[in-house]
């Protein structure tokens, strides 16, 4: 402890002004062993009541010493004592409290990092590199802030490449996980290093051929680029000039996967910054893209250049937009043939199944009585990636694709049935199922007949894959799928025989569902039931639900496009709805059971009042039920019933107005978990005083409506909410107006509100009436100066948004 102290003091005198002083003390200093060394500077940077100058000193010497004596003094340590330096920095990292500190800690850390790296590149001490990585996704700033500038720092070692993409590896792996908010105040900082690496190892490059830590460099900045966005405007012609140089040049064989991830960087960087700050440049890589594409047919099968180059023409299109049509023809073929890529299969027998290796890319299906599937799954991920660009161009150029859709259709259908093995499953499952409905589109500029051609080919594919599809994320996107179709192709776009087997299928999956809840309660009586086993049943539920949601989705596809011709085909179904919505389910069944119910209500009334028995009484105990999500369904449904339901359902909505107001005027009504249902009630409140208005008393409850918006979570709702306070307006309602039109600067900033927070859009019809109605007060001196005086400045730029696109 005494002499603990003495080097306290020691570390004091080094930094004394008196020169005689601090010679002694470097003479003295220089005296004791470098173990010795290590173990006081360790202790001192350790001690919580060393003075920070004292803690900053022994951090530097640590380092200097590291720096500059590593091979005289670390191999010579005992195990025990290497252990005990590492688990002390790792330590002092996490657990310092001074942020100057901790930085210099973290410096020292990387610095014995580079020391252990042996002749081989290989890293001796793992433990850092997986500290390192949790670290920079850490939520304590501090450390998040050490980790980082020292990885940084590691990059910038240009003695130890493998160090350096190590870092580099790291830093990808911050950026692709890393907020844009928490990105932004270092983005400066990594810009500025990654520039000055890129820099260097490009002019190693040029002079040695190596290239490891510049293809990771190029990907570093791609992954930031990627997440900042726009934040990397400022940063576009750093880079841009030097990466259209790798492009240009880097030709040679053994620079292909370079090549690739720069192609990969400028399309990234591209999408990132925008069209506006990209377009000087697009003409010159769509160039050096177009040139590659045309040595496309020289490209080996494995080379990696091509998924990069797929993914760049999308991101490409995303940028160009409507202006990328000119390019399909280039970019099409080699698009179709990768997407077109046909896997081996082969049923295997146990003798054969051992002549064939996984290592090989073949993987196994055990099928019993000693036989296999095998598929052989190269070129799978690229086929799955391809597919996943055929969507993005449908997506962005829409009528623009209609030439290619009759053999992107051809491609895609037969996918529904084709199975491409486990991650890509999902993958190629999602990219098939999303491509229909955007085909469909495409195709709509080619007139009726064509898109009832292409609805034909695919309608039989799609029902026929949700009654046997096994894999329930795969059958939820294509049910997801198929719903989107029918809204798109409207009435008569399934027949007699297609109603006949949905049918069937729905009524399944719904029996199905309750069969697997009571399976799931039988399960939790077992005596070999724990906690592991309810993560699993509670999965299981969760996956069902997310079917239960999908088949709503269906019905309401069916009943929005038929509208009340189509409920005697949904009779079928009834009593499985009905049983949805007793008290005694599940809240997410009961949540669904009456979403269904809601839609029958909206798009099949009067006629939907036959089957009002089975579902009022629910709807009514549903306003006022425990799960949010159940009050939100049915206060939705008091909401259709007002605007659509007819004369029968008057006395209802009657009835359920005070629960309405109760729900929304009770204290915690507006925390996270309960705006959702409680914006639905406010809207339906609305829609009653608006559509059935002798069922409230609308001047005693108007000035309450005015007072709760706007709504902000529930945009669908608000655009109603906003219809109805125009109608207000329009008509010089006394009470929404008030005397004087007192009311007006409130009405103001709801207005402003709604435009600030994206409730009301442009495209909205209300936002015409709205622009009309400040229009209206602009011209009236006082009163304006008034409103807008009340406005914050976000506000006021709402308004000023709101009178410029409106």
């Amino acid at each position: 402890m005494a002499e603990q102290q003495q080097f306290y003091i020691l570390l004091g005198n080094l930094m004394s002004p008196d020169n005689d002083i601090r010679k002694q003390s470097e003479e003295a200093y220089d005296t004791i062993p470098g173990q010795t060394k290590i173990t006081f500077l360790l202790q001192a940077i350790r001690d919580a009541a060393c003075a920070e100058e004292v803690k900053t000193m022994a951090a530097v010497l640590l380092r200097r010493l590291l720096s500059s004596s590593f091979e005289e003094i670390y191999p010579g340590l005992t195990v025990d004592m290497q252990t005990a330096i590492k688990t002390e920095l790792v330590t002092s990292i996490q657990t310092e409290a001074s942020p100057n500190i901790r930085k210099k800690v973290a410096d020292i850390a990387a610095e014995l990092c580079r020391n252990l790296l042996d002749d081989d590149g290989n890293n001796q001490w793992p433990e850092l590199l997986k500290f390192l990585f949790d670290s920079v996704n850490s939520d304590n700033v501090g450390l998040r802030e050490a980790v980082i500038s020292a990885l940084l720092q590691t990059m910038e070692d240009q003695t130890n490449p493998r160090v350096q993409a190590h870092a580099a590896a790291a830093l990808i792996n911050f950026t692709e996980d890393c907020p844009k908010s928490l990105l932004i105040p270092y983005l400066d900082s990594l810009v500025q290093h990654l520039h000055v690496i890129m820099v260097a190892k490009l002019q190693e490059l040029i002079q040695k051929g190596t290239k490891l830590v510049l293809e990771q460099v190029v990907t570093s900045i791609a992954s930031v680029a990627d997440t900042a966005e726009e934040k990397f405007v400022p940063y576009y012609d750093l880079f841009m000039p030097s990466l259209k140089h790798i492009v240009e040049n880097a030709v040679q064989k053994e620079l292909r996967l370079l090549r690739g991830k720069t192609i990969e960087c400028i399309s990234l960087i591209g999408l990132a910054v925008g069209k506006d700050k990209f377009m000087p440049d697009a003409s010159a890589v769509m160039q050096l893209l177009l040139k590659t594409q045309t040595d496309f047919n020289d490209l080996e099968d494995d080379d990696p250049q091509i998924s990069y180059m797929i993914s760049a023409w999308a991101r490409m299109c995303k940028i160009l937009g409507k202006e990328f049509q000119q390019y399909l023809p280039v970019v099409m073929g080699p698009l179709m043939k990768t997407a077109s890529i046909k896997p081996e299969v082969a049923l295997l027998d146990t003798q054969d199944m051992e002549n064939m290796s996984e290592d090989d890319g073949w993987e196994f299906v055990n099928l019993g009585d000693q036989q296999s599937f095998g598929i052989k799954t190269a070129g799978l991920e690229e086929k799955a990636t391809a597919c996943q660009m055929l969507v993005c161009y449908a997506k962005e150029l829409k009528e623009g694709f209609v030439e290619y859709t009759e053999q992107v259709v051809k491609l895609m259908v037969p996918l529904l049935k084709f199975y491409f093995h486990d991650d890509i499953l999902l993958i190629g499952a999602l990219t098939t199922s999303e491509s229909m409905p955007l085909l469909l589109e495409c195709a709509r500029v080619r007139g009726p007949d064509y898109l009832t051609q292409m609805w034909h080919f695919m309608c039989d594919a799609l029902i026929k894959a949700i009654g046997t599809e096994p894999d329930s994320d795969v059958l939820s996107e294509i049910m997801h799928s198929f719903a989107k179709c029918i809204e798109l192709m409207g009435e008569g776009c399934l027949n007699n025989e297609h109603f006949e087997e949905l049918g069937g299928i729905l009524k399944g999956k719904l029996e199905e569902h309750f069969k697997n809840q009571e399976l799931r309660q039988a399960k939790r009586q077992d005596e070999d039931y724990d906690e592991g086993m309810e993560e699993t049943l509670q999965d299981e539920d969760e996956n069902d639900v997310y079917i239960l949601t999908k088949v709503s989705d269906i019905l309401h596809s069916v009943f929005s496009s038929y509208k009340e011709q189509v409920l005697p085909w949904f009779e079928q179904l009834l009593q499985l709805i009905v049983q949805l919505v007793c008290p005694s389910r599940p809240w997410a069944d009961r949540q669904w059971g009456l979403c269904i119910f809601d839609d029958v209500v909206e798009h099949c009334s009067p006629s939907s009042f036959k089957y009002a028995e089975l579902f009022l009484r629910a709807m009514a105990l549903s306003l006022c039920d425990t799960s949010p999500e159940v009050r939100q369904a049915a206060a939705y449904g008091v909401g259709v019933m007002a605007q659509y339901g007819g004369e029968n359902y008057r006395p209802f909505c009657t009835e359920a107005l005070p629960t309405l107001l109760g729900v929304i005027q009770s204290p915690d009504s507006k925390v996270k978990e309960n705006v959702n249902a409680t914006e639905n009630c406010i809207s339906a409140v609305g829609k009653v005083m608006r559509f059935r208005p002798e069922c409230a008393n609308v001047n005693e409850i108007l000035p309450h409506w005015l007072s709760w918006l706007p709504l902000n979570e529930d945009k669908e709702e608000a655009v109603h909410t906003f219809d109805f306070l125009c109608d207000l307006i329009e008509s010089n309602n006394p009470i929404v107006l008030g005397p004087d039109n007192a009311n007006l600067p409130k009405i103001f900033q709801i207005i402003a509100e709604g435009v600030a927070n994206e409730s009301v859009k442009s495209e909205d019809a209300c936002s015409k009436r709205l622009a009309n109605v400040i229009r209206q007060v602009q011209g009236s001196g006082g009163l304006w100066t008034q409103c807008v005086t009340m406005l914050n400045e976000t506000q006021q730029k709402a308004i000023q948004d709101l009178l410029n696109t409106a």
